[in-house]
């Protein structure tokens, strides 16, 4: 006879409540414990693809430069001494689909011609240094590159570009600009400095800073003349948005000084709607009266 142990059931004080919560509670415990292991798994590919994310858009869409000359003062901060230079967002894909224009302010490749005379990034002298500065600049963090420029254009291929009129402007195809984003420091001269006549051949542009008296651009770099022109293809992008300090949050203006002294005057653009607008009245009168006669007539 063969003995047959019984089976476990209630009777025996075990409560299947409590077995299912333990069962609970183990799959839990195991379902965390694989989480936990498959994010310190994919922590190295999340950072890869963040960095990678980082280089494809400061390569062809966007990239955050710093300021470090006051050569475009009060439109962007400088710093020369122990302050917090500007940091702006230069969109770097506009200038696929268009051209720089008067106005535009933007970040550009120095000609050959350029010398940088307004600031010197110190470069790094131990490898560690060089190699966190590297690290740096892939991930976003701005360096002040003594190879690029920070301007405005004012004037552009088949324009030609002197100072001054007889109230101290500049003159692109001698008309006056309209540049209320000039600045002049305190203590320095307020006339600007002339210089002869410019003639901007196709594919090249004319740019000046804001701080006119405190910068070196097209009028002295490399003797002025010709050799202080800036190639289009040299060009970065454009200044958009100052996104450092956060006291300094705002856009980027790009108002096109040509506009005002080239175009027509509001009231000129409103003549053709004007004109329209009164010849509409006559004309709706007359249509009035024409049908009302006809109706009594008997032939409406």
């Amino acid at each position: 006879m063969v003995d047959v142990a019984p089976g476990r059931g209630p009777s025996d004080g075990e409560d299947p409540e409590h077995e299912e919560k333990v069962e609970r509670w183990r799959a839990s415990t195991r379902r965390k414990a694989a989480k936990k292991g498959s994010f310190w798994k994919e922590l190295p590919i999340l950072v890869g693809v963040a960095v990678l994310l980082a280089v494809l858009i400061q390569a062809f869409l966007a990239k955050v430069y710093m300021i470090p000359s006051e050569s475009m003062e009060q439109t962007l901060h400088g710093c020369t001494g122990e302050c917090f230079g500007d940091r702006v967002l230069v969109d770097k894909l506009t200038y696929d689909f268009t051209e720089p224009e008067p106005g535009d302010v933007v970040v550009f490749h120095g000609p050959d011609s350029w010398i940088n005379q307004e600031f010197t990034a110190p470069e790094p002298t131990d490898p560690v240094s060089r190699a966190v500065r590297f690290a740096g600049s892939l991930l976003g963090f701005p360096t002040a590159n003594e190879e690029d420029f920070v301007k405005r254009v004012v004037a552009v291929g088949g324009q030609t570009v002197k100072c001054c009129d007889d109230q101290n402007r500049v003159l692109v195809d001698g008309r006056p600009l309209d540049e209320p984003y000039v600045y002049r420091a305190p203590g320095r001269s307020t006339a600007q400095e002339s210089f002869a006549e410019v003639r901007v051949p196709e594919g090249f542009l004319f740019v000046l800073g804001d701080n006119r008296n405190d910068s070196c651009d097209s009028r002295c770099q490399g003797g002025g003349g010709e050799a202080g022109l800036v190639p289009v293809d040299n060009v970065v992008g454009k200044a958009r948005v100052v996104v450092l300090p956060p006291s300094r949050w705002q856009g980027v203006g790009d108002h096109d000084p040509q506009a005002v002294v080239l175009g027509a005057p509001e009231w000129q653009d409103a003549l053709p709607a004007g004109a329209g607008l009164a010849a509409a009245w006559p004309v709706l009168l007359v249509g009035r009266r024409v049908r009302a006669r006809l109706r009594r007539s008997g032939l409406g």
